[in-house]
């Protein structure tokens, strides 16, 4: 089915829109950013390590450069950019980091094409890529053209935009040498290790928390099973089919899923910059998405 990459990119995509609710349910419950992160990757990893187990799938890389490929994996698109991105909601605002880390397609694109000759976008697709880019900020927005300025808060978010950015020029490499259940479960795995620093410092998971509170463990379980191994498995195989820079640009729809989310479930309203600023995304997304 020729679509069907581009489907799987709009549904990961979407269910990731969604999971602002499922973790803001947590940190009011009383976990941290960095522990919903370890609590969900752990959830992730097992799960992932028994199906490997079951199917006899390796378990080391062909060499110890290809192990650190898989480490640096981990951490841009684990650790780092969890931390960097949740840690910019304390120093910034929620517009801000939403631009920022929106926008990440962008940088993507420019950091690929310079590896890659293959991957650099033509003329009508640099059009679309910044025609979506500014339908995320109209979306964003929302009729607010006001941004407050917090160097540490944006310069954080921008971190992980930049991390997401390196991580799809990474998984290039490891998509063409290894399969993506192998890549994804070492994702996992080195984004758990690479959180051992931040635990020496600030050491504990708050697991009693969801045992008088068990409700939170159907938001983790979420998090953990669907928003974590299905979608980091199903991302990487889309990165593999559409190439880095096809597949990133679907994440200018993160926020214009995460607005419709919040309609249904919240009752927020939908107003005609969304509208507008949602055609802006999907033109560019058609356009981007042209190879001549």
């Amino acid at each position: 089915m020729k679509n069907l990459p581009h489907l799987v990119a709009f549904l990961v995509v979407a269910t990731w829109g969604t999971t602002f609710v499922f973790t803001k349910l947590l940190l009011l419950g009383g976990l941290t950013a960095a522990q919903i992160f370890m609590l969900r990757f752990i959830i992730a990893y097992v799960l992932l390590s028994g199906y490997c187990l079951f199917r006899g799938i390796r378990w080391l890389s062909d060499s110890w450069r290809d192990e650190l490929l898989m480490a640096a994996l981990g951490i841009t698109g684990g650790s780092l950019y969890f931390l960097t991105e949740n840690s910019a909601m304390n120093y910034t605002t929620t517009t801000n980091t939403s631009i920022i880390v929106s926008l990440c397609p962008l940088f993507a694109s420019a950091i690929i094409g310079a590896f890659y000759k293959s991957e650099r976008l033509n003329r009508v697709q640099v059009i679309g890529t910044l025609m979506a880019a500014l339908g995320v900020v109209v979306v964003v927005m929302n009729g607010h053209f006001v941004l407050h300025l917090s160097p540490r808060g944006d310069a954080l978010a921008f971190a992980a935009c930049l991390c997401w950015a390196f991580y799809s020029l990474l998984m290039i490499p490891a998509n063409a040498r290894y399969d993506t259940v192998f890549v994804t479960r070492k994702v996992f795995f080195y984004g758990l290790l690479s959180m051992i620093p931040y635990y020496i410092l600030h050491p504990g998971l708050n697991i009693r928390l969801l045992v008088v509170q068990p409700q939170m463990v159907w938001n983790l379980l979420f998090l953990g099973c669907v928003a974590s191994m299905l979608c980091f498995l199903a991302w990487n195989w889309v990165l593999k089919q559409l190439g880095a820079v096809v597949a990133t640009n679907y994440v200018y729809l993160n926020p214009v899923t995460t607005i419709v989310f919040a309609w249904l479930l919240l009752g927020e309203p939908i107003t005609l910059w969304f509208l507008l600023g949602t055609s802006l995304v999907l033109v560019g997304l058609f356009l981007a998405d042209r190879k001549q």
